[in-house]
């Protein structure tokens, strides 16, 4: 058995970062608790340095009984969410500078951070029902951070609908087991193709539920508008970046290495929720007037376009390295675009944002930039994304999938272009972005965000190679 702990050094520098940090934070005064946010940066300097060792020593390995592989597919998810999570600390800085629960917020972030690593590397049933818990439980009291009145509505919401598909996740998990008589990816594809076929396909579905409502696709999505209008800024950007790269990429793991022979029509099941799912994330956004409910349904949109991925993982060469751009583009456009939203706090409504143009020209800049990102603009790499997940389910034979969603990305331009219309005009009532005192954190993790998703939409091809590689059985 392999119990290699070097492999896990990002996880366990994250991990024993929230422990130091708990615990000093029970210590420091509350003007020197911004030494926590320090410690949470360097323990994210210490994961991208080690997972940058590992892939230029090319290390693969599966370790601890092979319950976590550390493969392209696992560096490439660490690389995006140590970035993201960076991102996040940096825009949350002015959120909670002296707040009472100031080291908390930086531990509960710490920790959810972990649990999504988790899931981009979980090679065993048992495994990723863990990493979803570690994930989700301290995302729950993010929600409710503020302790307010929507703020506690959200974490309520989040928490109850994380209970009934986690129960849900863990029904599937059991099935599958009395299934293949294993919860390891590797024996599961051996067991599960001889299997009974109700029981696997129940049991998949269950597991699938849990993997959804991490997501926010359909039908587990109901909880991301409410949470992501109710939670702080830097938390509306967490909960709508990145569970998605950690549920995506463990999603991908499983139907790719577990239920790749089974003869359950998986892919038909994933490519109708993609349909479904980016057609009413685009629907909803029309007439949205809250800048933070229009992002929400724009993150279900997005997921329709990345179950795509899913929906063909068996079919299709590409999808690995399609999956991971578009997740790497995605979570630094959402960023830069809640970084705005951040920067401004009291400006809740796309009127709000009038004139932005003339007064902030810096911010309008990666508003402009961001959401003309994520509808697919050329040279964001959201356009190489889509690009490459578009070509991939054609390849895999889903090309009404496809023809679907280039139509749903056409509709999209509308709702982005309601929320940009205003930054240029100069009549009404300006952003209120100097009542507050300035941000200036979130403004440079704005311009920073804005700066890597035009980056990685010049040099996508460098996303591209690190991508690429088989998964670990």
């Amino acid at each position: 058995m392999n119990e290699n702990l070097a492999a896990l050094i990002p996880e366990i520098a994250l991990l024993g970062a929230a422990v130091i940090g708990l615990l000093a934070g029970s210590w420091l005064p509350r003007r020197r608790q911004w030494l926590v946010a320090v410690l949470a940066a360097a323990a994210c300097a210490t994961g991208l340095t080690a997972t940058a060792v590992t892939m230029v020593t090319d290390r693969e390995q599966t370790v601890f009984a092979a319950a976590f592989a550390v493969d392209a597919a696992t560096d490439t998810g660490r690389l995006i969410v140590l970035v993201a999570l960076l991102l996040i600390i940096c825009m949350s800085v002015e959120t909670v500078r002296r707040h009472k629960r100031e080291a908390e917020y930086w531990v509960l972030l710490l920790m959810t951070g972990a649990g999504t690593l988790a899931l981009t590397g979980a090679n065993d049933l048992l495994m990723l029902f863990a990493a979803y818990l570690l994930a989700s439980v301290p995302a729950y009291a993010l929600a409710g951070f503020a302790k307010d009145a929507p703020g506690t509505e959200a974490a309520l919401k989040y928490y109850l609908m994380g209970a009934l598909l986690g129960i849900t996740m863990l029904a599937g998990t059991a099935l599958l087991y009395g299934a293949g008589h294993a919860t390891h990816y590797s024996e599961l594809a051996k067991t599960l193709p001889s299997a009974p076929y109700g029981l696997v396909a129940v049991g998949l579905v269950g597991v699938l539920a849990g993997l959804l409502f991490k997501i926010g696709a359909v039908p587990a999505h109901f909880w991301v508008p409410d949470v992501t209008d109710g939670a702080p800024a830097p938390v509306a950007a967490y909960v709508t970046t990145l569970p998605k790269v950690g549920g995506l990429i463990a999603g991908y793991r499983l139907l790719q290495q577990a239920l790749a022979d089974s003869d359950v029509n998986w892919p038909l099941l994933l490519a109708i929720l993609a349909a479904v799912t980016m057609t009413l994330g685009n629907l909803a956004a029309f007439f949205q007037t809250s800048v933070k409910r229009l992002l929400a349904y724009s993150t279900i949109s997005q997921v329709g376009y990345l179950l795509m991925a899913l929906a063909v993982t068996t079919r299709s060469g590409t999808v690995q390295r399609s999956l991971l751009l578009y997740l790497a583009a995605y979570a630094v456009t959402n960023l830069g675009a809640f970084a705005v939203v951040a920067t401004l706090p009291r400006a809740r409504a796309l009127t709000d944002y009038r004139g932005l143009a003339r007064r902030r020209p810096d911010l309008a800049a990666v508003l402009v930039v961001c959401l003309l990102g994520l509808v697919g603009t050329p040279p964001t790499g959201v356009f190489l994304g889509k690009l490459e997940i578009f070509s991939a389910t054609i390849d895999g034979g889903y090309t009404w999938l496809a023809a679907l969603a280039v139509a749903n990305t056409v509709a999209s331009l509308f709702y982005y272009l309601r929320w940009l219309g205003p930054l240029f005009l100069t009549t009404g009532t300006a952003p209120t972005d100097t009542q507050t005192g300035p941000r200036r954190w979130s403004a440079a993790t704005a311009h920073l965000a804005g700066t890597l998703s035009l980056t990685l939409g010049i040099a996508g091809q460098a996303v591209l190679t690190i991508a690429e590689g088989p998964l670990l059985p």
